[in-house]
């Protein structure tokens, strides 16, 4: 990795960790990820991406479009659903919702997906 990407990827690290421990700290289940959506789309608009929302009703695409005309896209998508789980961890980010919480790694895929977005 070329040190100037190394540096930017640090850079960003402190905001990621603030975004995904956000996210951990208020789940929300299946079709109720309504804050979790609003604040991905505000990150990716603050980012200057195209954003459409409420795609399958809480889902949110962010376009980048390239500078380079050459009709190749890709893909990238996370899950930001919680669990029903009560949290035991002892974090100063644990969950706000009793009975509901991020086991499965899903805040920290859409934070590292809002790190490629970046």
């Amino acid at each position: 990795m070329n040190d100037s990407l190394l540096m930017e990827v640090r850079d960003m690290q402190a905001e990621l960790t603030i975004i995904r421990q956000d996210i951990h700290a208020h789940p929300e289940m299946t079709m109720e990820e309504q804050r979790t959506s609003a604040l991905v789309a505000s990150k990716l608009k603050e980012w200057g991406l195209t954003v459409t929302e409420g795609v399958g009703r809480f889902g949110v695409v962010g376009t980048l479009t390239s500078i380079k005309p050459d009709n190749r896209s890709i893909g990238l998508r996370a899950d930001m659903d919680a669990l029903q789980l009560i949290e035991k961890n002892n974090v100063s980010y644990v969950s706000t919702k009793l009975g509901t919480m991020h086991a499965c790694g899903h805040d920290g895929h859409t934070a590292m997906l809002l790190g490629a977005a970046k």
